[in-house]
Formats: structure tokens, sequence, C-alpha cells
């Protein structure tokens, strides 16, 4: 038995996992995950979990899917973003990791996102 789909009726789009130096302005991007890091001590010596690194390395996804953000400028690392509501803030790539998200999927969440705030 064959299944059909039709593509062309579910206009699904890939987001894409960017490399910092791939970071352009004018990029749609969401953040995919975060990196913190806690000294090695924190973790009251258990040998299996700390290595000769003093520190620990975690990487988190945000609980809640962020809104998509829209890259102004870049210095790497250093990547300043705005969001929908206007607020611009500053991340460090080297803490997050940032998906491209498609063009025309970012500008359609962007314009809901924005108008619902001007609404509140």
């Amino acid at each position: 038995m064959k299944t059909k789909t039709n593509t062309a009726e579910r206009n699904v789009t890939l987001a894409k996992t960017l490399a910092p130096e791939d970071v352009r302005p004018g990029d749609y991007v969401a953040v995919l995950s975060e990196e913190y890091e806690y000294a090695a001590f924190a973790w009251s010596c258990d040998s299996p979990l700390t290595s000769d690194d003093p520190l620990i390395r975690v990487r988190f996804r945000p609980r809640e899917t962020t809104d998509p953000l829209r890259v102004i400028d870049a210095c790497l690392p250093f990547v300043f973003v705005k969001e929908p509501k206007g607020k611009g803030r500053t991340l460090d790539l080297r803490a997050v990791r940032l998906a491209r998200l498609d063009r025309a999927y970012a500008k359609r969440v962007w314009k809901a996102l924005g108008s619902r705030a001007a609404k509140a």
C-alpha cells in the first residue's frame, strides 16, 4: 500500500542550525539551546562527572519556544537581536546555538506577535 503526501498543500520548511560565522544582519533566528558553565567543585567532586577541566558545561533546550529574533548587527561572538515587541538584546554565541528560520514563516510570526504586542 502506498501513502501519498501532497507537500504543496503543507508548506513545511526547516530551520537551519547556524555556525556563528554564518549569522548575518537581517536573518530571522531562534535560540535552539543555551550552554551554562559550572565550577567542577559545585558537583561535590564526583569523579565520574568531573574531569581535569575545572568547568562542567551543561546544554539546555529552552522550556518554552522563543519568539523569532531579527539580527540587527553582529560583532562575533556577540549578536544584537530585536524581538517582535521591539525590545533589543545581545546574545553571546559562545553560550547559545541559533537556527535560521524560513524568512516567510518568520515574517508571518513576527507580524502576528508584533500586532499582539501593540494591542496590549
